[in-house]
């Protein structure tokens, strides 16, 4: 099983890398971790791998972190979990902020990643909080944050989902604001936020 892979960058066609390790290129799903990352073709890249194997096909999927992976494998074991969904988790919700919102039953948090309603988000809690050792992960509030979690130290999480709710009260629509949401950089100010996913919105 293939765990890592250290080589040259060497295409990339949207969310897929093709690295070559050794003269051998290996074609991987990357997450969008990985894909924010950059880096130019060319380049020496590293990434830990989670090697999928079903019986029609093997697929490697990439990641900049291993926590990124660990969750990656955390997802796909849950009830009804496959990994393009549990890519898409990774797209919204970083591991920390992930674990933050498992541990505040943030069912919020988990609504904010496309195609994910609140049944699905209320079994996903249920399934993640006895799978996901939330301890395992980055659970701080984001830099800024009081020692005491107050109003400066809101998880990331919370704040795209008071964005979430904003853009739901302007008048978009569910799907709307989830993809502003998830396009969203990092950043724990409901304002900023706000202003980002409404340039975003606009420039669609």
């Amino acid at each position: 099983m293939i765990g890592s892979l250290r080589g040259t960058l060497l295409a990339r066609h949207g969310a897929e890398l093709t690295i070559e390790v050794a003269g051998i290129g290996y074609r991987c799903a990357a997450s969008p971790g990985l894909v924010a990352a950059g880096g130019e073709l060319g380049d020496e890249l590293f990434c830990w791998v989670h090697h999928h194997l079903r019986e029609d096909a093997q697929t490697l999927y990439a990641f900049a972190t291993e926590d990124e992976r660990e969750l990656f494998e955390v997802l796909i074991g849950a009830h009804g979990v496959g990994p393009a969904l549990a890519m898409a988790i990774l797209g919204v919700h970083s591991p920390g902020e992930l674990a933050r919102a498992v541990a505040a039953d943030d069912l919020a948090a988990l609504c904010l990643v496309p195609g994910v309603g609140k049944k699905t988000a209320a079994r996903l809690l249920i399934e993640l909080k006895s799978r996901l050792d939330v301890g395992s992960f980055d659970v701080g509030t984001v830099p800024g944050g009081d020692a005491d979690g107050g109003a400066s130290g809101e998880p990331v999480a919370s704040a795209k989902a008071d964005v979430r709710s904003a853009l739901g009260e302007l008048g978009y629509s569910a799907d709307e604001a989830n993809r502003a949401v998830a396009a969203l950089p990092a950043g724990d100010n409901p304002a900023e936020l706000l202003r980002a996913a409404l340039a975003h919105l606009a420039g669609d």
